[in-house]
């Protein structure tokens, strides 16, 4: 019998970068050098990093495309089920680590860059985030597709490739400038263009009535040309697509009727038919209602759906049919949301209205994703019949049926009628598209627990109440891939030691951890990543804000968009009344701290660039009083993004998620933190109060109102004035930022702040400053104890089981898309099948 392992050879057998084989890093460093000769033309003398990187990544995706052949060959063959994930964001990030985590080359790849005398992490560092989103619902989108392919599910992405993503937010004098984010100037290694997929989408023209049927004719063509990304799962040979649209001129756009002396004028138009895929709407959580995003909302879905329609005519499945042609059978083989205007589509692909509707609302489910009134998107009737005028009509007979269903269930109840129409009388006429959605879809769904029954209870009541069976809840959930595995190694290889690499695969194998609370080994081991983890990225914050950090002061993050409901300025006020109390009481033994802030604001929004000028403003006042010294600095992170975030969040020691109880629909940074080691400071909104069930109450720092209490202030009237009279240290902050010791050159620039939180504030930011303060006395005083403040810290890494988004996925799968997934994989390329 062999001897036990001691604990230093078992921890030589793990890594869960994967092993890097002599003939591996060999083929490798070849297949570079081949790269760098042939695709990109250069020797070892002019290369510059940047030429390194792109050959190192074509490297990497050599590795992928006989995976993506063959998963595609394997879905032709088995002719499963489809899901189609359609989503104006695709919030990437990098691709080059993500990929080699997920094929198990990081290792190798390392070993090679390192013997050909090249950094890795340069190298990775001259790679652009593909920033094709704003924020939480762009990564969640990112999140699923890595999760989908993960559990061998045969899912597309399909969006848009917009050209300029997410603008780049440069902070100059504490205010907020944007810089257009051309990601693509230097071209992008990981797409393919698919221009024999291209598809015509056609917007304006006019209808014509004919005994026949209805013509829709002198239209303006554009044509969506396909980019096909490659999105592994994890080390399973499974490699699916990401397929996004461009919007190119056709050959004789605007040139039908030109003359000599208009050709040129012609050519240059063809830009107002390109512009439609140009630029990402940098808005997160608010409709504009402007012609070029409904274009972009119709471009996508037209051209996602003719793509769907022509894979689901000649898929092969068993027959020797040339090409499927009974529709009928469509959402046996077809799932996908109705954003936007799926539902209206669909009505065209059959003479029968009653048989496009039963596919339409058979294929179609409906994910719902924020309850703030102004972010839900309606559509005003005069643009949408200048757009898309046949469609109007659908839409026109689509509630016409609808209302006659609510009639016969609710006759007489004419208030009823009125609330559930797609199309909302008054002032202008406006099509409600979440209404919409919900008649077209077969299933509804909330993104946490407390989002599905606010919708239930408020927002969709009225449709809850005539079709309860629609209502579900998926909440959701993050990569462990991403967030963990990649961003935060340490920390895995720490976990893995105790429980083996599974958990990566099955992430509720976290429970396990649990029995390891109380060893004290293990309590040192998590420590000590998270305290090389702040070290680290300390380096990259003096070096880009020129401030010295407290390595060893509670790191307090708070990076989001930024916007009033996720309460920045209650945070703000803590820092503020922090800052106070250590001037009163300089020779005190506080808890040192670092508080980040970081998110960008959307351009047109004018509070949010405030809030963004009054965090830099405290930071420049807090940061150069001698009087606190290390005590307390506040940074504002620059142009957070996806890279910004795997730095940030394995550094946290405290995850702000401070929002009014019922305004965060579910929240997923939250969740990344909370895998990554941070304690949460919260109120009972979104997805905490889950994390809060899983992780044990008691192991979140949970305050503030509750839903209900939000909706009692409501109802007896929420005044400002009464808390800012009763508490002094909230009186003294205000009175602060109202007289300009923040900005004593400009003493009014936090005016409109002060009089937006004094007189007409929704979030109700001082209803929950009181108790957020007692709250952050506990932090401080927990974060005196290490030893305690990591067990916590156990409770809540062994809590993130749920949060998964391979959890989410798979009730999206059983529960709504009738699919199941599965764990085993397909054979590699060099396989023998």
């Amino acid at each position: 019998m062999s001897k036990p392992l001691s604990d230093h050879d078992r921890k030589k057998q793990i890594s869960v970068r994967g092993l890097a084989g002599v003939e591996n890093v060999t083929e490798l460093k070849q297949n570079f050098n081949r790269h760098l000769h042939f695709t990109l033309v250069k020797d070892r003398n002019v290369a510059t990093r940047r030429d390194y990187y792109f050959a190192l990544a074509h490297t990497v995706r050599d590795h992928l495309i006989g995976r993506w052949i063959r998963t595609q060959q394997h879905y032709y063959e088995k002719d499963p089920k489809r899901v189609y994930y359609i989503s104006l964001e695709f919030y990437m990030g990098r691709t080059l680590q993500n990929t080699m985590v997920n094929l198990a080359l990081e290792n190798a790849c390392d070993e090679a860059t390192y013997q050909l005398g090249l950094d890795m992490e340069e190298l990775q560092d001259m790679e652009e985030d593909a920033g094709l989103g704003n924020g939480g619902l762009g990564r969640l989108a990112a999140c699923f597709l890595d999760s989908m392919a993960s559990l061998g599910l045969a899912a597309y992405g399909y969006g848009i490739r917009y050209e300029f993503g997410i603008f780049n937010q440069k902070i100059v004098n504490g205010w907020q400038v944007e810089e257009a984010d051309d990601w693509l100037r230097f071209g992008n290694p990981w797409e393919k263009a698919r221009p024999e997929y291209m598809r015509p989408v056609h917007f304006y023209g006019r209808t014509e009535h004919h005994p026949d049927g209805v013509k829709l004719v002198d239209t303006q063509v554009v044509l969506a040309l396909p980019y096909d990304t490659p999105i592994p799962g994890y080390r399973n040979n499974i490699v699916n697509t990401m397929r996004l649209w461009s919007a190119k001129a056709p050959c004789d756009f605007n040139l039908k009727d030109f003359n000599v002396g208009g050709y040129i004028q012609a050519v240059l138009d063809r830009n107002l038919a390109e512009n439609i895929s140009r630029v990402l709407y940098p808005n997160d959580n608010f409709f504009e209602g402007k012609e070029l995003r409904l274009k972009q909302e119709y471009f996508v879905v037209s051209a996602t759906l003719q793509d769907i329609i022509r894979r689901f005519k000649v898929s092969k499945f068993g027959s020797r049919e040339i090409a499927r042609t009974d529709f009928s059978k469509l959402p046996d083989k077809v799932k996908f949301p109705p954003d936007v205007l799926c539902v209206l589509s669909l009505n065209c692909l059959c003479q029968c209205v009653e048989q496009a509707w039963d596919i339409c609302v058979r294929t179609c489910a409906y994910t719902n994703h924020t309850v703030l009134p102004e972010a839900l998107e309606r559509w005003p009737v005069d643009l949408f019949a200048h757009l898309l005028p046949r469609h109007l009509e659908i839409v026109y007979e689509i509630n016409r049926r609808h209302l006659e269903r609510v009639a016969a269930k609710y006759p007489g109840d004419n208030g009823r009628l009125c609330r559930m129409s797609l199309i909302e009388e008054g002032g202008q006429k406006r099509i409600n598209m979440a209404h919409l959605c919900i008649v077209g879809s077969h299933a509804v769904n909330g993104v946490a627990q407390i989002h599905s029954d606010i919708l239930k209870a408020t927002v969709f009541k009225d449709f809850y109440e005539m079709e309860p069976h629609k209502f579900q809840n998926k909440t959701n959930g993050i990569t462990p891939r991403r967030w963990l595995v990649m961003c935060n190694p340490g920390l895995a290889e720490v976990i893995a030691e105790r429980i083996g690499e599974d958990f990566i695969r099955d992430l509720d194998q976290l429970q396990s951890l649990r029995k390891y609370v109380n060893d004290e080994a293990f309590i040192r081991d998590i420590a000590k990543v998270k305290q090389e983890n702040k070290l680290k990225f300390s380096v990259h914050l003096e070096e880009h804000y020129k401030v010295k950090i407290n390595p060893n002061s509670m790191f307090d993050i708070q990076v989001k968009r930024i916007h009033e409901y996720k309460r920045q300025l209650l945070n703000c006020l803590h820092i503020i009344t922090y800052y106070n109390r250590i001037k009163k009481e300089p020779n005190k033994q506080w808890t040192p701290r670092t508080v980040m802030i970081g998110g960008k604001a959307a351009p047109g929004y004018h509070t949010a660039k405030m809030i963004i000028r009054l965090i830099t403003a405290i930071g420049e006042v807090v940061n150069n009083d001698p009087v606190i010294g290390d005590r307390l600095k506040v940074i504002f992170l620059e142009n957070y993004r996806v890279t910004l975030a795997e730095r940030a969040i394995p550094a946290a020691d405290l995850s702000e998620q401070i929002s009014t109880a019922g305004t965060e629909a579910s929240g997923t940074g939250n969740m990344k933190f909370m895998l990554n080691g941070a304690l949460t400071i919260g109120t009972m909104d979104g997805a905490n109060v889950e994390m809060a069930e899983e992780a044990g109450e008691d192991n979140l720092f949970i305050f503030g109102m509750r839903v209900d209490d939000v909706d009692a202030l409501d109802m007896k009237g929420y005044h400002a004035e009464a808390y800012y009279n009763r508490l002094p240290e909230l009186k003294q902050a205000i009175d602060q930022i109202a007289g300009g010791f923040f900005s004593p050159k400009q003493p009014d620039l936090f005016k409109e702040i002060v009089n937006m939180m004094m007189h007409h504030d929704r979030f109700k930011v001082f209803a929950d400053y009181e108790d957020y303060m007692k709250c952050q006395e506990k932090v401080n005083a927990l974060y005196k104890n290490p030893k305690e403040w990591t067990k916590k810290v156990i409770y809540n890494i062994a809590g993130c089981g749920k949060f998964s988004s391979d959890r989410t996925i798979t009730q999206y799968a059983r529960e709504i898309w009738g699919m199941e997934p599965t764990l085993e994989k397909i054979p590699a390329p060099d396989d023998k099948i």
